[in-house]
């Protein structure tokens, strides 16, 4: 009889689950969460209509008490003597139908009722209606993706809801000698996952629901009137509880779940009511966010103007310059992906003063939140077009899309590699070409550079030791030369070239024996093989 119903209703439960089914429904929890607490682990049984669930639960634990019965009177009137088998004692006939009547009233109570678990997100807040408003708030946001992993994000008070729930069953299943995990009791985030994405993906024309994608659909849902459910846990595990500065509520989910674990049953039980209390609405469904990981994009940047800054200039609050060289570059890319925002890096960085020449300074973007990934090669070189013919302070060069790991190759080179300048030296004191001549001549020059006064407001006071590897001049007039140099990268040249007070020794005052000044400076090369270069 048993086998024959498990195929008709398809749930596979056990003999042991009838007392837990019983305490559960009693309880007032939904079917999905009874099937939950019976560690049913098959996710079509999700998918199935819950009142179509509630009644078979119902028949399957009816379908032991009627073949107890049953079993009872053949025995009884097999036993009996006389041609007339004795009728059922009236108060067993009673005790029978008023059974019924119970069962049924809890039923059609649970019909109307919101379960005490989950707050009603496995009844009426999962199923077809959510996954038209899921799919509605997906389009409306224009994202372009292939596939998506829908979030759920609950109330932290369900943690301390399905607590009080499993000791409720527990002492019944100690009772009985049944041995069961409660990591086994399956978690309402699964199951609702289980029910809603074939829905969403269906609204969506069958994109791919995953477990793992680039574009995140976040679902989270509020529950105001149980909120104070977590409070006594403040009380009892105070360590658990510290407050965050990103944070609104210090009960957060993993907050509530640690100090569950570290909670007695009898404290737990002294503060809180098991079965949990019936609330009297369902959670609220909050709007629906939508996230795609970030896009990296990088390549290498010209700076011609003497007036521009890398980033905006901001002193006190208010802009000192029109634009910047990320600014230049972020708008059109910004909009060519749909990003929220950005991020920029490059390798190193000039003054506003100071231009960059020849194959330029790598740079790279983090585009947050695109609602488009992927361009094409023909898109790209456009988008470089569209940079290039919007200024004529800076020049892009070999802009492709990237991953994040290979803008690690861009910091690297940073320190390790060499950069080269052309600098229009001053002199106080007059000077032949033969007197600069031996700077030609020096090689791998260490110098000891005190954080420059310059940039003191910003980075720590230390004594950085820099090399120049080689130096070579060009006479102009007698107050006036051309300097080139290849250095170590982080090397501060100005310093080098006036010294900076004594803060940079050696410096090119030493050596020329003269005060001597920088007018112009232009970084040459920055000599950090990335991003590969993209043929014109």
């Amino acid at each position: 009889m048993h086998a024959e119903f498990k195929s008709r209703v398809m749930l596979p439960l056990k003999e042991k689950d009838k007392p837990i089914i019983q305490k559960l429904l009693t309880a007032g929890c939904c079917a999905r969460c009874v099937l939950r607490f019976c560690c049913v682990s098959v996710q079509a049984a999700y998918r199935r209509p819950p009142q179509e669930t509630l009644e078979e639960l119902k028949a399957f634990i009816s379908d032991t008490e009627n073949g107890k019965e049953s079993t009872e009177e053949n025995n009884k009137s097999h036993d009996a003597a006389g041609p007339e088998p004795p009728e059922d004692p009236p108060s067993k006939r009673v005790k029978l139908e008023s059974s019924e009547e119970a069962a049924g009233d809890r039923v059609r109570d649970e019909e109307r009722s919101v379960c005490v678990v989950c707050l009603g997100i496995l009844q009426e807040l999962c199923g077809s209606p959510q996954a038209v408003k899921i799919a509605e708030a997906v389009k409306a946001e224009k994202y372009e993706f292939d596939t998506l992993v829908l979030s759920v994000s609950l109330p932290a008070q369900l943690c301390v809801r399905e607590h009080s729930c499993w000791l409720h069953v527990k002492k019944e299943l100690r009772e009985k000698s049944v041995a069961v995990d409660k990591d086994d009791v399956i978690q309402v985030k699964e199951a609702f996952k289980w029910i809603m994405q074939g829905q969403v993906s269906k609204e969506l024309g069958g994109v791919a629901v995953v477990t793992r994608s680039m574009f995140e659909v976040g679902v989270e849902f509020t529950h105001p009137e149980t909120d104070a459910d977590c409070h006594f846990l403040a009380t009892t595990c105070p360590d658990c509880f510290k407050p965050t500065k990103n944070k609104q509520s210090v009960f957060t989910r993993m907050a509530v779940v640690k100090a569950l674990e570290k909670i007695s049953d009898v404290k737990f039980l002294k503060h809180y009511p098991s079965p949990p209390a019936q609330p009297t609405c369902s959670c609220s469904p909050q709007d629906v966010q939508c996230l795609h990981v970030s896009v990296f994009v990088a390549g290498r940047y010209n700076k011609f103007s003497r007036s521009l800054p890398q980033t905006p200039w901001l002193i006190d609050g208010e802009r000192r310059m029109e634009s910047s060289v990320e600014e230049l570059i972020a708008a059109p890319i910004l909009l060519s992906f749909r990003a929220d925002g950005f991020n920029f890096s490059s390798s190193g960085r000039e003054d506003v003063d100071v231009r960059t020449l020849g194959n330029g300074r790598p740079f790279a973007m983090e585009l947050l939140n695109p609602h488009r990934s992927r361009l094409s090669k023909e898109e790209m070189k456009q988008l470089q077009e569209t940079i290039n013919t919007s200024s004529d302070k800076i020049k892009v060069r070999d802009l492709q899309i990237v991953t994040r790991e290979a803008m690690s190759r861009m910091k690297e080179g940073e320190e390790e590699k060499t950069k080269s300048y052309t600098a229009l030296i001053w002199t106080q004191n007059p000077i032949e070409k033969e007197d600069i001549t031996f700077i030609d001549d020096i090689k791998d020059l260490t110098l000891d550079q005190k954080t420059p006064l310059r940039v003191l407001h910003r980075r720590a006071l230390a004594v950085r030791q820099r090399v120049i590897h080689s130096m070579n001049t060009r006479y102009l007039d007698a107050h006036h030369f051309h300097l080139g140099l290849k250095t170590q990268a982080g090397t501060y040249i100005k310093e080098f070239v006036h010294g900076d007070f004594g803060r940079t020794k050696p410096n090119l005052c030493e050596l020329l024996k003269s005060d001597t000044d920088i007018l112009e400076l232009d970084v040459e090369s920055v000599d950090v093989d990335w991003p590969p270069s993209i043929p014109e």
